[in-house]
């Protein structure tokens, strides 16, 4: 257990580092086409008949999403206003999944439907197990395993959404002039950089689920 946590501790660190390293590099190089980032969610969204979208501000660094029950794109402070290449990844990236969504993208409705139980298995799951393993109700831990294997499954799934969105991204900057050819090197960094932590989070919850596996065997066993 405790080295699955100082690898799991070390890698997402390691990613987490990475991505604001090369988010801040990019952030500092203005964007040739001089417009914001909220602009620019703005263009792609109507050049794709996505008007009734809206975009909207949020605080915080970095806490940029998309919301598809209330169908707006949230963007943080710095890529909202921000006219960088690095804003323009991000907004296009968000963007991205309101395509996604108005395509009805097969990964992200499974991913929308998986929320509910996710949100359970991610949370409630590790106590099932570990309340089972004390009290040595392997049915308990069983419940759990499941749980957190929906968890895991929704990790899972985030990362097709993800890197299509980055791919549609890429696209629609490039298609409607609003990256330069020069540009389009380091919106590809941000948008790598950004998911290799959703790599990072898939890979964590796939170490734990084997862990918690290998646990209820060891105990089924004894």
């Amino acid at each position: 257990m405790w080295l699955i946590f100082i690898i799991v501790m070390g890698g997402t660190l390691l990613v987490q580092g990475y991505l604001r390293s090369t988010y801040g590099r990019w952030q500092k190089v203005p964007a040739a086409s001089g417009i914001s980032g909220a602009e620019t969610a703005r263009t792609i969204l109507d050049a794709n008949g996505l008007s009734d979208v809206g975009v909207v501000e949020v605080p915080g660094q970095l806490t940029d999403h998309y919301d598809p029950r209330k169908r707006v794109v949230s963007l943080s402070t710095g890529n909202y206003r921000g006219v960088s290449v690095a804003s323009h990844a991000v907004a296009a990236h968000e963007v991205g999944h309101a395509i996604q969504h108005a395509n009805s993208y097969t990964p992200l409705q499974i991913r929308s439907a998986l929320v509910p139980v996710a949100s359970i298995g991610s949370s409630l799951a590790p106590w099932l197990i570990i309340g089972g393993a004390v009290i040595g109700a392997f049915g308990l831990i069983q419940v759990g395993i499941i749980l957190f294997a929906a968890a895991v499954l929704f990790q899972l799934v985030t990362l097709p959404v993800e890197f299509d969105a980055s791919r549609r991204a890429g696209q629609q900057l490039q298609t409607l002039g609003i990256a330069t050819a020069s540009e389009v090197g380091g919106t590809r960094s941000v948008l790598n950089a950004a998911a290799l932590t959703y790599v990072a989070a898939a890979a964590t919850s796939v170490l734990y689920l084997l862990y918690y596996v290998s646990m209820f065997m060891g105990g089924s066993r004894d």
